[in-house]
């Protein structure tokens, strides 16, 4: 017999992806404008030089909070956005479905804690594949 306790509201995951590694962050509740702006920080200060960021239409992206932010940075974020209704064309959208297929079924975990440590390995696991992340970007260029 299967047992499994969803007792928790959710985990949510951002991400942001370059040609040879990707960058993560896992929050708890729904990507918001707060988590946003913390996860381009993240970005601001693993990655030199000015960022593209092309992303779609999620509301947090479009908020004050964001347009502020990347207005403080001065030109070093250049926003771009996919069109509307196209997760093809989104390279990070590869990640979370080979996530979801080869790394996290049939994983039941007790609780969440369980559930964040084990995205976090396999996402670990998944950075360290450069095939795989050319992968993501082939996928995306092939629409």
């Amino acid at each position: 017999m299967l047992q499994y306790h969803f007792n928790w509201d959710n985990l949510a995951t951002i991400a942001g992806l370059t040609l040879l590694n990707f960058y993560f962050r896992m929050y708890e509740g729904s990507i918001k404008a707060e988590q946003v702006v913390n996860f381009l920080g993240h970005l601001l200060r693993h990655l030199p030089g000015r960022l593209l960021i092309v992303w779609d239409g999620l509301p947090a992206h479009r908020s004050k909070a964001v347009k502020q932010f990347v207005a403080q940075q001065r030109g070093r974020i250049w926003l771009e956005r996919l069109p509307a209704y196209a997760p093809e064309l989104n390279p990070v959208e590869y990640i979370w479905g080979y996530w979801k297929k080869h790394e996290l079924p049939n994983f039941c975990p007790k609780d969440y804690f369980q559930l964040s440590q084990q995205a976090r390995r396999s996402l670990g696991r998944m950075r360290k594949r450069k095939p795989l992340i050319s992968a993501f970007w082939k996928q995306a260029e092939l629409w």
